[in-house]
C-alpha cells in the first residue's frame, strides 16, 4: 500500500488513535518494562556496592545519560516512523550525531591511554557478559512496547521495529547500569551500544512481521 492510499485509509477510521495516545501508550509499556528491568537487575544481578556514593557522581550520570539518550532518540524515530507522512530525518540526524559524539569520545579516551592499557580499558572486566545482559533486559521492555506498537501504522515495520529495539535497549543498558562498575567512556559506547543494537536488531525482525500492515 501506497504511503498517500495508507493516510487516507487511516483518516476515515474513526478509531484510530491521535500521535498523544499513541505516545503515552508507547511510554507506559515501555516505562513499565523498564521497572521490571531494573527490578530484575538489582534483585538477580545484585546492585553496585557503592551505587549509592556514585548516584550524584558525573560518570555514573553520564553513563546514564548516554544510554537514556538512545532509549529518547529511539522514542522520537518510532513517533515519526510509525506515523505514515511523518519526517523521520530530524531524530535518525540527532541518532547519528549522538553516536558521533561517543565514538570521538572513545578515540579520545583511548588515545589519551597509555598503548599498554588500552586494550584493558576498551575490554573492562565484563566485556563478554555486558552485551548479553543488556539483550536479555531488553527483551523484557522490548516485547511490551511492540506490543504497545501495534496500535501505530507505520509503513516500515522493520525500521519501526528497530527503533523499538533503540528504545528498548536504551531502557535496558540504563537498568544493567545500576549493577555494572565499569565506568570507562570506551567500555560504555563499544560494549553497552552492541548490546543495544542487539535489542535493535531483535526489534527489527520481530516488527517486520508484528507491525506489519
Amino acid at each position: 500500500m501506497k504511503t498517500e492510499d495508507l493516510i487516507a485509509a487511516l483518516a476515515l477510521e474513526p478509531d484510530f488513535p491521535g500521535p498523544r495516545p499513541c505516545r503515552r501508550r508507547i511510554a507506559l509499556w515501555s516505562g513499565a518494562g523498564a521497572l521490571v528491568a531494573a527490578a530484575v537487575t538489582l534483585w538477580v544481578m545484585g546492585p553496585r556496592l557503592d551505587l549509592g556514593e556514585l548516584a550524584g557522581q558525573a560518570s555514573f550520570a553520564g553513563k546514564a545519560g548516554y544510554t537514556l539518550a538512545l532509549a529518547v532518540a529511539g522514542f522520537w524515530l518510532l513517533d515519526r516512523l510509525g506515523r505514515p507522512g511523518a519526517q523521520a530525518k530530524p531524530p535518525a540526524l540527532a541518532l547519528a550525531l549522538l553516536l558521533l559524539s561517543g565514538l570521538i569520545a572513545t578515540v579520545i579516551e583511548l588515545a589519551m591511554t597509555p598503548a599498554a592499557g588500552r586494550l584493558n580499558q576498551l575490554m573492562g572486566g565484563s566485556a563478554l557478559i555486558c552485551p548479553v545482559a543488556i539483550l536479555g533486559l531488553g527483551l523484557l521492555i522490548l516485547l511490551p512496547t511492540l506490543w504497545a506498537t501495534r496500535v501505530m501504522a507505520p509503513v516500515r515495520p522493520a525500521l519501526a521495529g528497530g527503533a523499538v529495539g533503540l528504545l528498548a535497549g536504551g531502557l535496558s543498558a540504563t537498568a544493567y547500569g545500576l549493577h555494572c562498575s565499569e565506568t570507562a567512556v570506551s567500555f560504555l559506547v563499544v560494549w553497552y551500544g552492541l548490546g543495544v543494537a542487539l535489542v535493535g536488531l531483535v526489534g527489527a525482525a520481530l516488527g517486520s512481521r508484528l507491525l506489519r500492515w
